[in-house]
């Protein structure tokens, strides 16, 4: 372990978090809310712009962090995403000799001999390795007797990264540690799961031969899919730490400029991402997990000279780095098998049976008025693009806050960790989509292939499951209305009321601040009395009681 490193990390996250339960958690409970918020912008752009460059000069998992929090525009403000999003492209190059030795201890044998040109400039710099063009010289496969150039790019693991990557690691199991002390979060997250699972990721990737495989396996799921391109791994150039993959000279996602000027709609370009995705997830149920911007790019032009064929594509989707892949298990494919049929048939309590099977609720939510929630979101937003919702009135949003406040007060949701890797994917790929083309709107998407899944399961056991459903349903109805005429009788009828509940939790928790600084006063002032008469001991002891009233007061919930 890398000692000055593992304290540089702690050091950093020590006083930030301190600072974060100053100004963030200890503020408001003083009622000073505002003073909070009015500063809050300036704090959470300074963090995150601390945090980038800390990553950026120590790399490793750090860049991956920051990578992986870039990515939560649904959880973290617009200061945050902003500037870690930056760390994309942000990392300084190994050189040249450090690579060529890891190269040539990989094969055993002098770089010369392996490729027959290989560039010292590295066309682009990752948190675990970097890539670098080069030429192979081999046999056309259509006449074995021919030998041709094939241009390639060689992604080649830092050296050292091994030790860098369980250091980091090792330091982010103490951070956790500390962030678990926050009830809040631990009430959501399972962090001590989600570094485990980030752990497990990161040593995936870290071995080169996994992502040949898992690029093998993509490239077989999307044959006979002209859309969509994935580079061909060179297996006599790869190791571990060393792969070797067909160049594919295309241009990146994000760059907006470029895939206009190559004659391509931005719009079909997101259209096709996210096809691509509801493929991988329910037919393959194998996907990219890493759909950052520096993985994917768009290739202008036929799949080949050879074939220049009316059907040939336009322009082709192309997908590279497959170090991160995942699969989806059976209960996480029904839960979003259910999601997506009940998005695409606006159905909320199909919606909340689906948080069900995904276990992303925790025991306490109440499903009746998070379906009351959904259906409500369902109606006013279903069908909206991004900048339709945008548009949206503030006097609604407020309704809407006001109805369910309780449900937003409490957050009823966790996040299993084997849908860590997914729900970052999609957070992603959301976000990717919607720069693609500001008036994305995914609702006629899905619609079909909800459509396509209900079809799928249009047999006698879909019928028959909804039919028993339904009868069920008939049946238990005279029971349970005969049991509310009982409880109306008995005067026992309960009518929930969320924003009741917690104007009387906010009473009770007033009375008790105010008990408590009552008693913190009455200590102070005997305190000061004392000391004034000369009775210094019981004075200290006044003074001790103040101060612990005081610290009740901040506590008390």
């Amino acid at each position: 372990m890398n000692a000055s490193r593992y304290a540089r990390i702690l050091i950093f996250f020590g006083p930030l978090l301190i600072k974060f339960g100053f100004w963030d958690i200890l503020l408001p409970w003083l009622g000073l809310r505002q003073l909070s918020m009015k500063t809050r912008p300036q704090r959470l752009s300074k963090a995150a712009r601390d945090f980038r460059d800390l990553a950026i000069d120590m790399g490793g998992v750090m860049i991956k962090v920051g990578q992986f929090l870039s990515a939560r525009l649904d959880v973290l403000p617009s200061q945050v995403t902003d500037e870690l999003a930056r760390l994309q492209d942000e990392v300084r190059p190994e050189s040249y000799k450090d690579i060529r030795q890891v190269i040539e201890n990989e094969f055993n044998q002098p770089l010369e001999s392996l490729f027959l040109d290989f560039q010292p400039e590295p066309l682009a710099s990752a948190s675990i390795g970097q890539v670098h063009r080069a030429s192979l010289l081999t046999r056309d496969e259509l006449d074995p007797g021919q030998e041709m150039i094939l241009p390639v790019v060689v992604k080649v693991q830092r050296p050292g990264i091994q030790t860098i990557i369980e250091t980091d690691l090792a330091a982010l199991d103490v951070v956790t540690g500390w962030l678990n002390r926050y009830p809040p979060l631990r009430k959501h997250v399972n962090l001590k799961a989600l570094l485990g699972e980030f752990s497990q990721t990161i040593h995936q990737e870290m071995d080169y031969l996994n992502e040949g495989k898992n690029a093998e396996t993509f490239q077989k799921n999307f044959k006979g899919h002209r859309e969509v391109l994935v580079p061909k791994v060179y297996w006599q150039r790869t190791t571990v730490r060393v792969l070797t993959l067909e160049d594919v000279l295309a241009i990146k996602i994000t760059d907006y400029q470029a895939i206009e000027e190559a004659g391509i709609d931005r719009a079909e370009v997101a259209n096709i991402l996210l096809d691509t995705y509801l493929k991988q997830v329910f037919e393959d149920r194998f996907f990219h997990a890493d759909p950052h911007p520096g993985n994917l790019f768009v290739l202008p032009g036929p799949p080949s000279q050879a074939c220049p064929d009316q059907l040939s594509p336009r322009w082709r989707l192309v997908f590279v780095d497959f170090g991160m892949a995942g699969t989806v298990p059976d209960n996480i494919y029904q839960g979003l098998r259910e999601m997506l049929v009940a998005l695409g048939t606006r159905d909320a309590a199909r919606v909340v049976k689906s948080y069900q099977i995904l276990d992303v609720l925790l025991p306490s939510a109440d499903l009746e008025l998070l379906e009351r929630a959904e259906k409500h979101v369902l109606d006013r937003f279903w069908g909206k693009s991004i900048p339709d919702i945008m548009k949206i009135r503030h006097d609604e949003v407020r309704q809407f806050i006001r109805e369910f406040r309780q449900l937003i007060y409490d957050m009823p949701f966790q996040v299993p960790e084997n849908m860590i890797l997914l729900g970052r994917s999609l957070a992603i790929l959301s976000g990717i989509c919607t720069g693609l083309n500001p008036e994305f709107n995914f609702w006629p998407r899905i619609a079909p292939y909800a459509q396509k899944l209900i079809e799928a399961d249009s047999g006698w056991e879909f019928w028959f499951k909804e039919f028993s459903q339904t009868l069920g349903t008939l049946i238990a109805l005279p029971k349970r209305t005969d049991a509310i005429y009982q409880r109306i009788e008995q005067g026992s009828l309960v009518v929930k009321n969320p924003e009741l509940n917690q104007q009387m939790q906010r009473l009770i928790q007033a009375m008790r601040r105010l008990t408590a600084g009552l008693f913190m006063a009455m200590f102070f002032l005997g305190a000061l009395q004392l000391f004034l008469a000369g009775f210094t001991l019981w004075g200290y002891l006044l003074f001790i009681a103040a101060g612990v009233s005081f610290l009740w007061v901040i506590i008390i919930r």
